[in-house]
């Protein structure tokens, strides 16, 4: 794929910022055969690849590294403001008869459904605008992770094909996430309910399948909904850093006999409880119990930052 991008960057046929190219279209023929070797429909085919184009941007984030890096103690206050605490409860409010009823039915903390919603789009604020086949397709053909985008592809063509969404109204992210929980094709396809039973799992507007939908993926992946996600702690001075990681799991009766306290500096819960010590940072920084439903957060989302961030807000929500 590189040697392919230099000789046409060579010749003049491409030029910066990237185009579209005769290139793209003979790969995306290629994905097109896939495709339909896939068993897609060709009528699928043919309506989700009718406006195909390169989305320039989502290379460009695709590769981007960041120039700096946020700590715990800067990043939390800018995803989880006050305003946004303020919203989250009004929200809550609003719509408790369905939080209380999906979170009963799949045995999870209603507040955590609406901590994610929050987190992902700002509550179905943000939920991108890119054509998605077009930015998967892209994707794809940029060859970073192709096989992995290719097949995420091939699940979103499967989504416009069972009736959940038209190809013209499929937008996400640049990187193919979809809807007000920001699910990529293959977990919606694993994970997304029709929870009013329309006959339709609508992600973009349609609250019912919204919420159900995370809550379907939290109990799926393995939420107890008996206990809460983690928190912040005090480390005793000249705490073993072996002690810290994931891996490393204890009762919370034996983190308190190595000196772990609660933030406020009072014990630990009397609940006896497996936890893991994460430290995300560096040693100056934050540190957290983390029970077993941060593990599930993390296999929403494996960044520590945007667990510690749901946690926060599902957290504040109940202040």
């Amino acid at each position: 794929m590189k040697c392919r991008l230099a000789l046409l960057l060579f010749s003049g046929l491409l030029s910066a910022p990237l185009q579209a190219s005769p290139d793209f279209y003979a790969y995306v023929a290629g994905l097109k055969q896939q495709a339909l070797a896939a068993g897609i429909k060709p009528e699928t085919v043919a309506a989700a690849f009718a406006n195909i184009r390169v989305i320039e941007p989502a290379i460009k984030h695709d590769k981007n590294q960041p120039e700096f890096k946020l700590t715990l103690d800067s990043y939390i206050p800018r995803a989880v403001p006050q305003w946004k605490v303020n919203q989250a409860k009004a929200l809550y409010r609003q719509h408790l008869p369905l939080l209380t009823k999906i979170g009963a039915e799949y045995d999870v903390q209603s507040r955590f459904i609406v901590a994610l919603w929050g987190i992902e789009t700002n509550f179905g604020k943000l939920t991108g605008t890119y054509p998605l086949i077009s930015s998967l397709a892209t994707l794809a053909w940029d060859g970073r992770r192709e096989d992995f985008f290719k097949g995420q592809l091939l699940d979103a063509l499967r989504i416009i094909e069972q009736g959940h969404v038209t190809p013209s109204a499929f937008k996400g992210s640049w990187a193919g996430a979809m809807g007000q929980v920001q699910f990529m094709p293959s977990s919606f396809l694993k994970y997304a309910v029709d929870q009013d039973g329309d006959g339709k799992k609508d992600l973009w507007g349609n609250l019912a399948d919204v919420f159900g939908s995370a809550a379907n993926y939290l109990q799926q992946n393995g939420w107890h909904g008996d206990e809460t996600w983690g928190r912040q702690v005090k480390l005793p001075e000249g705490l073993d850093p072996a002690l810290l990681g994931l891996e490393q799991t204890r009762q919370l009766s034996a983190w308190q006999a190595l000196g772990v306290r609660q933030l406020d500096g009072s014990p630990l819960p009397g609940v006896e409880m497996q936890a893991s010590l994460v430290r995300p940072d560096d040693a100056k920084g934050r540190a957290y119990l983390a029970y077993p439903n941060y593990l599930v957060l993390r296999h929403w989302n494996r960044s520590h930052y945007f667990v510690v961030a749901v946690g926060t807000l599902a957290d504040r929500l109940v202040e």
